[in-house]
C-alpha cells in the first residue's frame, strides 16, 4: 500500500544536511521516494506502508540529529 508523508523537521541548514537524510531514509525497506525541503524544513516520503511505518522514518531522521516536529499526512 503506497503512501506519502510530509514530515516536517528541524534542524537542517546545508546540502549536508539533505543528503544525509536523503540517504538515510532512501536506506529504509519500503522507502520508494524522498524529497528535502531546506527552505520548508519539510521532507517529503514516498513509502510502502505494509513494509514501514511513519515511526522508523522519523526515527531514522532522529539518528541524523535533526527534530521531526509535526506529522500530516
Amino acid at each position: 500500500m503506497k503512501e506519502q508523508i510530509n514530515l516536517q523537521v528541524g534542524g537542517m541548514s546545508c546540502q549536508h544536511c539533505v543528503k544525509s537524510v536523503t540517504e538515510s531514509v532512501m536506506a529504509l525497506p519500503g522507502v520508494d521516494k524522498v524529497k528535502v525541503s531546506l527552505e520548508n524544513a519539510t521532507v517529503d516520503v514516498a513509502y510502502d506502508a505494509s513494509a514501514i511505518d511513519v515511526a522508523q522514518i522519523a526515527e531514522a531522521i532522529e539518528d541524523q540529529g535533526y527534530d521531526v516536529a509535526a506529522l500530516s499526512e
